[in-house]
C-alpha cells in the first residue's frame, strides 16, 4: 500500500546580520546566531544589502535574510 503523503509547511522570518567588514559576513552572521535557536533551516534568501554610514564613511554592512524552516504543529 502507498504512504499517505504529508503535508509539509515552512515557516519564514526575517532576521538582519551586521558586519564591519563585508555583506557576506553579515549574511553568514544572520543565519549563525538565527540558526542557535531555529530548527531545521532549509533556505535563506538575501533580500536586503544596506549600509550603516557614520561621518560619511561605511560603518557597517547589513544583510537582511529571509530564513524558511520547517514549520512543526
Amino acid at each position: 500500500m502507498a504512504k499517505k503523503s504529508e503535508a509539509v509547511v515552512y515557516k519564514i522570518v526575517e532576521v538582519v546580520g551586521v558586519s564591519e567588514t563585508s555583506w557576506e559576513e553579515a549574511g553568514r552572521n544572520a543565519v549563525e546566531t538565527a540558526s542557535s535557536s531555529l530548527r531545521d533551516l532549509r533556505v535563506a534568501e538575501v533580500t536586503k544589502m544596506d549600509m550603516k554610514l557614520e561621518e560619511g564613511k561605511v560603518a557597517a554592512f547589513r544583510t537582511r535574510v529571509s530564513l524558511s524552516f520547517k514549520y512543526e504543529a
